[in-house]
């Protein structure tokens, strides 16, 4: 036994889940028409990979799940299972049980299972081929399909033939050798294309390559002329600005304490100025010639006192004279003896300042006026009273104007002592300031010879940064043009010309003249290497390399593919050799069984399979033929008929033709079971009986799955299901085992 049991669950009218169970050879399910048996065989082809809704009566997938009725309600998916006894290892597994599933939902997704495995529909495919269960349905004939055989075109025809003798597993495996030739082909022409598309790329890269070499070559000179330039350059560099910052540290230092030297000197200077000295000194000046002035004031005072004290008293002594003549003329010498002593009088009055000087100035001069008038006329005058009163006055003045001058003479002193005093601080104060004004001369002097050594060290700095960013400018340039190996002059060792390594010393007292011709060298080699062009660079060779590594490994593809199409076209060749050859063979034990068989339904007569050519064009409107290929025609002759076209037979005919077609494929490569929906209905009561002898016959080498309402047929079954239907809807299952109730009637 090969199959074992079917489960239905959900499926079209298979609302519950059913199972049938085939422990006998042969198998009928009978039922009224509408009950769905036939859905029973629609089933095997679900869970077998049909994909054609059309060819199990639906129009969507959705139509083979449960639709519902009035009292049960529509299944959302539909689910096959079928069950193979593989203790013979028909199939390729390592089970001694084959359980096959598929399940399709509402949204029209599939799932398959093998064993409980979610598998594709290719390896279900592949593991019935194997078992020569094909996909095109040959062991399972649906109702209306009986004479499908006679009905389908050469072509078709074949591929039945060719499924039923076991020929579907080289037919996938020539279709998947195909599909590679097809698609090696395809990778043939895109690796074709990728070296067309890579060809101009790589041939343009392999002159730039043949330019960059010369380029790299000079680029190696120019990085050895470079590191050896920039390593004496880096180091005269840095050693001389590092002595250089060494020298200048020194006087920079000294010049900021001179010149905060200088700032205290002007600062104490400029205090010294802003003392009241010289202020002082005048107004101690002033003071003393003021007091100086008093004194002599006050002495010409007591000298005019005096003066008039021994005039008074000469005048006393001195006894008046008799009167003269009236009219006697005054002498000149007189007169101007007169205006001396008014001059003298009007001056010391005018010196002394004063009222009630002044006033007592004019009553002299009055007085002097008269006296000189009455001496003049001759009168005698006796002043001696006046004159002794006058005297007395004018002697208390004079002690009151010796008290002033003793008192001015004493102030006279005090402003001399204080103005010899501050004389003295000042040329104190004037000697410190020229000593302070020495000293900021010398720090002047000082000041300019170090601003002179920094000018001096700052020139011989500026024109070293001139240097240092003419090393840097070329440090940049050597970058951009050798990229890292830029870097490669830090550990280079400067040669002397018998071959030692210079030291620092050696290289930084080097004449300056020979590192210019270095540089000039230097920018020889560069304008060699921009001639040659920048972009000779270790990435151009690198992608030399990888876009000539990449046609080297496109061209390898190329010619492995290339051998992979011969090798494919040489198995294809073999391939098709083989199955024409089994094909050839098979067809020819078909055509044999195929002769037996229909003389036994028709009692004589012939029947032959006859391959025949087919041409396929390119299109309708071209005559050119591209291919042809091979058809399978029937001949057939009726007993006592003149009969030989397939159109040409009664509808019993086509039947009786069919199944002798369909039995004879049977027999030569018996598939593990063959399902026959209602195949018997067109047959009469003694082709009826044939055709039981022919099932019987056929099933000692396949189980038989028969659905009928042939009475003959059921008789010959060992298992009879029933298959009815109630008010639901619902198709349901009843079986009888004919073994088992025998027994039991008996």
């Amino acid at each position: 036994m090969y199959l074992k049991e079917l489960s239905i669950n959900g499926f079209k009218s298979f609302a519950k889940k059913s199972e049938l169970e085939f422990s006998a050879a042969i198998t009928a399910i009978v039922g009224p028409n509408g009950s769905g048996k036939s859905n029973i065989a629609e089933s095997f082809r679900f869970v077998l990979g049909e994909q054609s809704v059309k060819s199990m009566r639906g129009k969507k997938g959705e139509d083979l799940i449960w639709g519902g009725s009035e009292k049960v309600s529509r299944g959302n998916r539909a689910s096959v299972k079928v069950v193979f006894d593989n203790k013979a290892r028909t199939f390729a597994l390592d089970f001694d049980e084959v359980q096959i599933e598929r399940i399709v939902h509402r949204d029209g997704q599939n799932e398959y299972k093998l064993n409980d495995s979610t598998v594709r529909l290719k390896d279900v495919h592949e593991l019935l081929a194997n078992a020569n269960i094909g996909s095109t349905g040959h062991h399972i004939i649906s109702q209306g399909e009986a004479d499908r055989v006679l009905a389908a075109g050469p072509k078709e025809r074949r591929e039945m033939i060719e499924d039923a003798l076991g020929l579907k597993v080289y037919q996938l495996k020539k279709q998947e050798t195909e599909r590679k030739f097809e698609k090696t082909r395809e990778n043939i022409l895109q690796v074709e294309s990728l070296r067309r598309e890579a060809a101009p790329h790589l041939k343009y890269l392999h002159k730039q390559v043949e330019k960059a070499e010369r380029s790299l070559e000079v680029q190696k000179l120019l990085r050895t002329h470079l590191a050896e330039y920039l390593k004496r350059e880096d180091t005269y560099v840095a050693f001389h600005f590092d002595r250089l910052t060494a020298e200048r540290r020194g006087p920079a230092e000294e010049l900021e304490k001179v010149r905060e030297s200088l700032t205290d000197i002007k600062k104490v200077l400029k205090e010294s100025e802003a003392k009241p000295i010289s202020n002082e000194l005048e107004n101690a000046e002033q003071e003393f010639r003021q007091a100086s002035g008093v004194r002599q004031e006050a002495e010409r005072e007591m000298s005019r006192i005096s003066g008039q004290i021994s005039f008074i008293e000469r005048r006393i002594a001195t006894p008046p004279k008799a009167a003269v003549e009236t009219n006697s003329l005054i002498s000149r010498t007189q007169l101007e003896k007169l205006v001396l002593m008014i001059e003298s009088s009007a001056e010391k009055a005018i010196s002394r300042g004063g009222e009630s000087s002044l006033e007592r100035a004019l009553n002299d001069l009055v007085h002097q006026l008269k006296t000189f008038l009455k001496h003049e006329q001759g009168e005698v005058i006796d002043t001696s009273e006046a004159d002794k009163a006058e005297l007395a006055s004018i002697q208390k003045s004079l002690k009151k104007v010796e008290e002033q001058v003793l008192n001015a003479t004493e102030e006279e002193s005090r402003k001399k002592e204080e103005l010899e005093r501050i004389r003295g601080e000042q040329v104190s104060g004037t000697e410190r300031n020229r000593e302070a004004e020495r000293e900021m001369f010398t720090s002047m002097n000082r000041q300019r010879e170090l601003e002179s050594t920094l000018v001096s060290i700052d020139r011989d700095l500026s024109m070293l940064e001139r240097d240092r960013a003419d090393f840097k400018n070329e440090l940049q340039e050597a970058v951009s043009l050798l990229g890292r190996g830029a870097s490669d002059y830090y550990s280079h060792e400067v040669l002397s010309p018998s071959g030692e390594v210079l030291n620092q010393e050696e290289m930084v007292n080097e004449d300056r003249s020979v590192q210019r011709e270095r540089r000039r060298e230097v920018e020889k080699l560069k304008i060699r290497l921009e001639e040659l062009g920048i972009g000779a660079t270790d990435e151009l060779l690198k992608e030399y390399n990888n876009a000539k590594e990449r046609d080297e490994f496109l061209a390898r593809e190329l010619a492995d593919l290339e051998a992979s199409v011969e090798n494919l076209k040489e198995l294809i060749v073999d391939m098709q050799a083989k199955l024409q050859e089994q094909f050839v063979g098979g067809l020819e034990k078909i055509t044999v069984e195929f002769h037996t068989f229909f003389t036994l339904m028709f009692g004589g007569g012939s029947a032959s399979l006859e391959r025949v050519t087919l041409k396929n064009k390119m299109n309708e409107d071209s005559e050119e033929e591209v291919e042809t290929e091979e058809g399978v025609e029937l001949n057939i002759s009726l007993p006592n008929k003149r009969v030989r076209g397939l159109d040409m037979l009664s509808g019993g005919e086509r039947a009786l033709t069919s199944i002798a077609l369909i039995f004879a494929m049977s027999q030569v490569n018996p598939p593990p079971f063959i399902i026959l929906d209602e195949t018997d209905a067109a047959l009469d009561e003694a082709n009826s009986r044939r055709y039981g002898d022919m099932i019987e016959a056929l099933a000692k080498k396949s189980q038989l799955v028969l659905i009928t309402h042939n009475r003959e047929t059921m008789a010959r079954a060992g298992i009879l299901y029933g298959i009815t239907m109630g008010g639901d809807g619902v198709s349901k299952i009843l079986s009888v085992k004919f073994d088992e109730a025998a027994a039991v009637a008996k």
